[in-house]
């Protein structure tokens, strides 16, 4: 997976986490396509132990792929039906108002 926090005054820590095949590539379903870039999710690899760690810590969360939604799911963080599917691909958002 791909990992980079994101960090905002006033908002918050933002953590982006990707799966690792979904780096730079667009994923499209109807009309609806998206860009999962390496600008936003970063191009720094990270171990499940660390994406573990930084999500318990993050303010807001967007989540792309099976496995970065995975952890989130058995973290109990999102439940699977929180999630969206683009094409084949689950996608979360977790925001902290």
């Amino acid at each position: 997976m791909f990992l980079k926090v994101h960090c905002s005054p006033g908002a918050g820590d933002i953590v982006a986490v990707c799966d690792r095949e979904l780096l730079n590539t667009t994923i499209t379903h109807g009309e609806l396509s998206v860009l999962i870039s390496e600008a936003f999710y970063g191009n720094t690899p990270a171990a499940e132990e660390e994406v573990r760690a930084a999500l318990k810590k993050a303010d807001n969360i967007n989540l792309m792929g099976k496995r970065a939604v995975g952890i989130a799911i058995d973290m109990g963080l999102i439940t699977r039906s929180g999630c969206i599917m683009i094409g084949e691909i689950p996608h979360a958002q977790v925001y902290s108002l």
